[in-house]
């Protein structure tokens, strides 16, 4: 992220401070203290959290500690000020609303990384890699069969794991061959980015979207052909980059699926299908419904076990030894977790909800949809993704609540999940494919077809107008 980028967005933050923050539920009048010291002191720890988060390749910190560090330091200031005014009773209210949204993110993500983990251990994925590497497609039919894939399998598996394992298999045929690495990677991370946008499962984004209710399940499939413009179209272009020919593969892959996969897939549909009906015709928070998926596991864990004994008590292989397929630990999986991640969602959700305490959400709101008007800023909003993440900037809109139509509302749900694929730091996948293909595909590789990726979200933006306008 530029100096000039970062100038900018404070600078919005800073030039439009209105009187009045409550989060929704709260009977909090907040004070407004953007032209304070704490005001101030908060933004420049969070510029300073967030420029290291985005140094994290370089300096190899772990994301989530300096944004934990700042959610701390930021509510602390506040809650200094609010003390030194009789105001603290305020505090903890505030807090604890965003300590909710938080909860029910956290638990909701858990269940899903631990039937990912599950699938991942018992190897269905590298069966997935397995038969595409084997199958003697050429470098193009690899190019459209991965982008492919990663568009329809990211909105169950969510977005950055499609891309880990499409990657995967990219690097498994390429053979050293660098250009078609670098441009197939850039195809996943604008599929998977894209797959991601029209469903409640396929992005952070979007998973927040609908557990905030303002859009329903079905309702994110009306975004499905915005989506598949802003693939199809950069697809259709970077193909005549290609190589010509077919690459040669190592017959070492070969791997075993192990006993349980095709079943866990199913459990997790299953787990997938509870938490929709869940929220549709109960209105119970989705996560409760992702907490009894969980149960699901446990129970087939459960099963896997007993067979585990009786495969030791029939084997002459020790207790517990590797080479027994059953041995499944569902702890392991929960504890396998990407806690990074899971820590960098509190820090970032805790942080902006101080910022937005102190009265910057509202300001930034006033402007960006009030000055701009809903379209330009929603526009406005994935091009920030881009730069930022989307994370902290689709929360943000969500703790504005700016009053604007369901078909907005759709429009800033599209552009925050596909707005990231213009920079390969814009998204989890963009920068865990940059680790996975270190030196193939990098930020400069990205960046010369991010011309090519704005045209394609330029025309999703168009499709999204022209079907559900």
């Amino acid at each position: 992220m530029s100096l000039l980028s970062m100038q900018y967005i404070f600078w919005l933050l800073l030039c439009f401070p209105v009187l009045g923050f409550a989060s929704e539920g709260e009977a909090v009048q907040a004070m407004d203290l953007t032209a304070s010291w704490v005001g101030y002191a908060a933004l420049i720890v969070f510029a300073l959290a967030y420029s290291l988060v985005i140094l994290e390749e370089k300096i190899h910190l772990r994301k989530s500690k300096p944004v934990l560090l700042a959610a701390a330091i930021i509510w602390v200031l506040v809650a200094i000020q609010y003390n030194s005014v009789g105001l603290s009773h305020e505090i903890a209210p505030a807090i604890r609303h965003n300590f909710l949204e938080y909860g029910e993110l956290f638990f909701f993500l858990l269940v899903a990384m631990t039937y990912i983990n599950a699938m991942v251990e018992r190897g269905v994925f590298e069966s997935l890699r397995d038969w595409l590497v084997t199958k003697g497609f050429t470098y193009r039919q690899l190019f459209w069969i991965t982008g492919i894939l990663a568009f329809f399998i990211s909105p169950v598996a969510d977005n950055l794991t499609t891309a880990l394992i499409l990657c995967a298999v990219i690097m498994a045929v390429a053979n050293g061959n660098v250009g078609f690495v670098s441009i197939s990677c850039i195809n996943i991370v604008v599929a998977a980015n894209a797959g991601g946008a029209f469903s409640p499962f396929g992005d952070i984004t979007t998973l927040m979207v609908w557990q905030k209710g303002i859009v329903e399940f079905k309702e994110f499939f009306a975004l499905f052909l915005p989506s598949a413009a802003n693939f199809l179209i950069p697809a259709a272009i970077m193909q005549f980059a290609l190589p010509k020919g077919t690459p040669e593969f190592s017959k070492q892959y070969f791997t075993v699926m192990k006993p349980g996969g095709p079943t866990i897939v199913i459990l997790f549909l299953l787990t997938i299908v509870t938490a929709v009906c869940f929220h549709n015709f109960l209105h119970i928070p989705p996560v409760f419904g992702m907490m009894a998926g969980l149960a699901y596991l446990k129970f087939y864990g459960f099963y896997l076990k007993s067979k585990s004994k009786a495969w030791d008590r029939s084997s002459e292989s020790p207790p517990g030894s590797s080479d027994n397929p059953y041995e499944f630990d569902v702890f392991a999986k929960i504890a396998d977790a990407e806690w990074d991640t899971l820590f960098f969602f509190y820090g970032v959700i805790l942080s902006v909800g101080g910022l937005g305490f102190i009265g910057y959400l509202s300001a930034t709101s006033a402007f960006m949809y009030g000055e701009l008007g809903p379209t330009n800023a929603n526009i406005l909003v994935g091009v920030l993704s881009a730069i930022v993440d989307n994370i902290p900037v689709m929360f943000a809109v969500l703790s504005m609540q700016p009053e604007m139509s369901h078909h907005q509302w759709l429009l800033v749900t599209l552009t925050a999940g596909v707005g990231g694929s213009m920079l390969s730091i814009g998204s989890a996948a963009g920068v865990a494919l940059m680790g996975q293909a270190r030196g193939q595909y990098t930020f400069l590789s990205h960046l010369k077809w991010t011309p090519v990726i704005a045209l394609g979200y330029a025309a999703s933006i168009a499709v999204h107008f022209w079907v559900n306008g």
